[in-house]
């Protein structure tokens, strides 16, 4: 019990940590450009709940280290952070975009490492997957929201779009089912990321920033569609063989 209580109390020092680099990154961006109340107060809630849910998530998993995947992860959730209080600034505000496009920019070219990090020193775990999955999920919803304030609205659908599928996961059970390797599914969630940031740089016309957008949202949904219909089939295949397997052992009797 004691070894246990150890490891516990270092996993909370290395969320700790991260929650220290996160608001230490915050003063470097209020110095730098300024930045309101409503950015730091939306960079200090990503902290503290960032904090919360791994230090609750770390206590529940029973690891024996935070693992080097993990800080990685951590280490691009706290360059989200900073973007997500950016974004927030930005409706009182206009932060330099350069920051923006450039803290957006290391956290996506660091996605990925965490994997092969984790890969390469046999520390993958379940907790360092969904911790992973979660980072991009939110960063992508972060810039569609900046990027909706340029192109409108509906480039909301990009970020909501994985945010809407857990919440019918919650009715539809068998959307919960485990999907299979897709390398075309990892491009699709790889792309949104990089189409945002462009259509969000400012660099482009308004018309390719929003031709951009659109195949992004295009390639989204037929991704989302294709797992979709896989799980449905799946599901119903599922089904049909325990009602048939019930019939047998009725039949049996």
């Amino acid at each position: 019990m004691a070894l246990n209580n150890t490891y516990d109390a270092r996993l909370q020092q290395e969320t700790a940590v991260g929650a220290g680099v996160q608001i230490l990154l915050l003063a470097l961006l209020g110095t730098g450009i300024g930045m309101g109340p409503a950015g730091w107060l939306t960079g200090l809630a990503f902290a503290f709940a960032t904090w919360a849910v791994l230090s609750r998530a770390l206590h529940r998993s029973r690891l024996s280290s935070f693992g080097p995947a993990n800080r990685v992860t951590l280490g691009r959730a706290t360059l989200v952070g900073g973007v997500t209080a950016l974004v927030a600034d930005s409706f009182e505000s206009a932060p330099p975009v350069t920051v923006l496009v450039g803290l957006t920019a290391v956290a996506l070219l660091l996605d990925g490492v965490d994997g092969k990090v984790a890969r390469r020193t046999g520390t993958s775990t379940a907790l360092g997957a969904r911790f992973d999955m979660e980072v991009d999920a939110f960063l992508i919803l972060v810039l569609s929201v900046y990027v909706s304030m340029q192109l409108g609205p509906w480039v909301l659908l990009i970020g909501g779009m994985r945010y809407a599928f857990v919440a019918a996961a919650r009715v539809a059970p068998w959307l919960n089912a485990p999907l299979p390797p897709s390398f075309a599914r990892k491009t699709v969630a790889a792309v949104q990321g990089i189409a945002l940031l462009l259509a969000g740089a400012g660099l482009l016309p308004h018309g390719v920033n929003l031709a951009i957008a659109l195949l992004a949202l295009g390639s989204l949904v037929w991704s989302f569609g294709r797992d979709v219909r896989w799980l449905w089939r799946t599901s119903r295949i599922t089904v049909e063989a325990a009602t048939g397997g019930e019939l047998l052992e009725l039949a049996a009797r």
